[in-house]
């Protein structure tokens, strides 16, 4: 089993900054995917950005290109979220995922992963 923690988030206002932290713990995979997803209520779970450990490879959502920036933190199986020039549509609820080795192809759809983390709210307001 692995358990993922997800942390950072909060109010931000247009414009501003946000990041997401989510440290994988437990029998963790070797290499990882971890990636992020959002949903807003009555809405479909929708992809943000992943990134693979080994090789390094990330994806991003067209909606959040130029603006969120994965990354991988000193500790193993962890990863950021930076969020800047935070817009009102990036408002919902994020999820962490985990999973084993997922093509680059793959990595922006859910099947992959195999771990959820628990999902933490990002408001957007002034």
């Amino acid at each position: 089993q692995v358990q993922l923690e997800e942390s950072g988030g909060g109010l931000v206002q247009p414009g501003g900054s946000l990041r997401l932290s989510c440290a994988a713990s437990g029998q963790t995979f070797s290499p990882y995917t971890m990636g992020w997803f959002r949903q807003l209520p009555g809405k479909e779970r929708e992809f943000v950005a992943a990134l693979r450990w080994r090789g390094g490879h990330t994806v991003y959502a067209d909606s959040v290109k130029g603006r969120f920036t994965i990354s991988r933190g000193n500790a193993e199986s962890t990863v950021f979220l930076q969020m800047n020039s935070v817009n009102t549509e990036d408002a919902a609820v994020y999820y962490c995922a985990y999973g084993p080795y997922i093509i680059v192809s793959s990595m922006s759809q859910q099947f992959g992963y195999k771990y959820w983390g628990q999902g933490i709210q990002v408001t957007v307001s002034s």
